[in-house]
């Protein structure tokens, strides 16, 4: 472990590369979940999705990569059903060069989406360096990066603050437990998990937008990425909501007697004194 005062972070002076970003779409924070009629899933009509946050790091960080080592492009995967490329297509219009969409049904695990993003990266012709986000805002599972990274045969290095480019290798700041951090270095090619703080992602221009609906996504089946209904391993159901909170209480009188009566409240209804 070092003092993070010791290391000059920055973008190395690098050949030309090849970055892909794995992403995911996931519903708006502020959206209000609402479960199927069989509760075995979330109803999906009326929700607003976005990238997920974590994910926009790892866009960003793939962009400023590109903009310091001339001719290297970034190309953005999700897999999912057919909304999650209007996921892509923001990346597009934060600055990413390519897309590439595996369909998978919306029921699909951690499991099948990585072997998935996997699959399509072992098609394109050369891979130097993978980003995604440390996790998915969604279910906080955490997995896809190390799977991703399994599936493809490569290192991986989550919870990553900061990094250190190099033509061989990376060298990484990931943070753990206790406010503590390691440094690790990698060679490429290699997957980078991205943390909150690693950089500021940037908003699409109103230009960038419109040049992205013209930029292509390449379309995938699950079946031209090696995936089958058996890489699912994990099937939901009896989803529930969590319990109404109960509505506050107003406690009136003279400050002596709110007082005792709050004591009173606590001791025997919150139970909490």
């Amino acid at each position: 472990m070092h003092d993070a005062s010791e290391v000059q972070w920055g973008f190395g002076d690098i050949t030309k590369m090849n970055i892909y970003v794995c992403i995911k779409q996931v519903p708006d924070t502020e959206t209000k979940v609402k479960l199927s009629s069989d509760n075995n899933s979330i109803d999906t009509a009326g929700i607003k999705w976005i990238i997920s946050s974590y994910d926009e790091f790892a866009i960003e960080e793939a962009l400023r990569l590109k903009e310091k080592n001339a001719g290297s492009t970034v190309t953005v995967l999700s897999a999912g059903p057919a909304r999650v490329v209007e996921a892509i297509r923001t990346a597009l219009a934060m600055g990413a060069d390519n897309g590439i969409h595996v369909e998978l049904p919306e029921t699909a695990d951690n499991n099948m989406a990585a072997k998935a993003l996997a699959g399509a990266l072992k098609k394109e012709a050369k891979v130097d360096l993978i980003f995604t986000g440390k996790e998915a805002l969604d279910d906080g599972a955490a997995q896809v990066s190390q799977l991703t990274a399994e599936y493809f045969g490569v290192p991986v290095v989550t919870v990553v603050l900061n990094a250190e480019y190099g033509a061989a290798s990376v060298k990484c700041k990931r943070e753990i437990e206790g406010g503590a951090f390691e440094m690790i270095e990698t060679p490429l090619p290699c997957l980078i998990a991205a943390q909150k703080g690693m950089n500021e992602p940037r908003y699409a221009s109103l230009p960038n937008i419109m040049k992205a609906k013209k930029k292509e996504v390449k379309a995938l089946k699950a079946a031209d990425v090696g995936v089958s209904d058996a890489d699912q391993k994990i099937r939901y159901k009896n989803f529930q909501l969590p319990p109404p909170k109960q509505a506050g209480k107003k406690i009136a009188g003279e400050p002596a007697a709110q007082a005792k009566e709050l004591v009173r409240l606590l001791h025997e209804e919150a139970k909490v004194v």
